[in-house]
């Protein structure tokens, strides 16, 4: 049998953690491991909910200070690696994870261990008073539109790099290995996703989605675009353009830029306009 690690970077959330945990443990067979990176988060390392621990980072040319994610994914993979783990499992800490979710990453990554494997995330609507009730989120099942959705006990091969995210990912050890892992130049939120699905597409790997693999998203407040998020966006899209020579979260941009947060230079990248509008990172409950 496959040793089979769970990874979840945390800012906060600790009730959605809380969550997850308790879905992981009531379906079996459980993870093996489940690695919480806490960044920039003491409480989750006091409480020995985390293991491993990331500073915030401060930017020199800017003195934003923004959370890394990447690296964050990163550090939590060699932890877990360090521990056996022969199956990687990703799961976003807002994620609660479906009664099948580790087995069938486990399963999909055992018959195609050279594919880095997603599946679909059904995102909730506001819990109830007394919370979701965990033994029914398959009565919820409804995933987002915007990424494939093969149904329980279909994989897909062959997918396209663009849409994967990190929300929910598995893959084999060596597949991690042959990556790299996420880019760690990437720092605070959007663009890092794009850039793995590339990563693997470049180190001879391909990406598929399994429909066993299901979870769902805890509701949280958002914005759209996320303006709260403008800084971050603009730098690592224009990191992307200089790894890839193209835009990423090209809609986000583009809708900054008709609110007037945000143009494009005329070498091609992006530059903020608007400093009011940022708002900085904020830990939530």
């Amino acid at each position: 049998m496959s040793r089979v690690a769970v990874i979840t970077v945390a800012h906060g959330r600790h009730t959605h953690l809380a969550g997850q945990r308790a879905t992981l443990a009531a379906c079996g067979p459980a993870p093996d491991d489940h690695v919480v990176v806490a960044m920039d988060d003491s409480e989750l390392v006091e409480r020995g909910v985390a293991r491993v621990s990331v500073d915030a980072v401060t930017l020199a040319d800017s003195g934003v200070t923004a959370l890394p994610l990447a690296a964050a994914r990163n550090a939590g993979a060699r932890e877990a690696l360090a521990h056996g783990a022969e199956v990687l499992v990703f799961l976003d800490v807002d994620c609660l994870a479906g009664c099948d979710l580790v087995s069938g990453y486990t399963e999909a990554v055992r018959m195609r261990p050279d594919v880095v494997w997603s599946g679909p995330v059904t995102y909730l609507p506001p819990a109830p008073v007394a919370g979701y009730d965990l033994d029914r989120l398959a009565e919820m099942d409804d995933p987002h539109p915007a990424r494939p959705a093969p149904a329980p006990g279909e994989l897909v091969v062959g997918a396209d790099p663009d849409l994967f995210w990190s929300l929910s990912f598995a893959c084999s050890a060596d597949a991690w290995r042959t990556t790299g892992g996420f880019c760690e130049d990437y720092v605070g939120y959007g663009g890092e996703d794009t850039d793995f699905g590339r990563l693997v597409e470049r180190s001879g790997l391909t990406l598929g989605w399994t429909g066993a693999a299901r979870a769902y998203h805890q509701w949280h407040p958002v914005s759209a675009p996320p303006v709260e998020h403008l800084d971050d966006i603009v730098r690592n899209a224009n990191l992307f353009r200089e790894r890839w020579g193209e835009d990423a979260m090209e809609a986000w941009l583009l809708e900054f830029a008709r609110r007037g947060l945000a143009a494009r230079r005329a070498d091609g990248s992006w530059q903020v306009l608007q400093s009011e509008t940022r708002r900085p990172w904020r830990r939530s409950a």
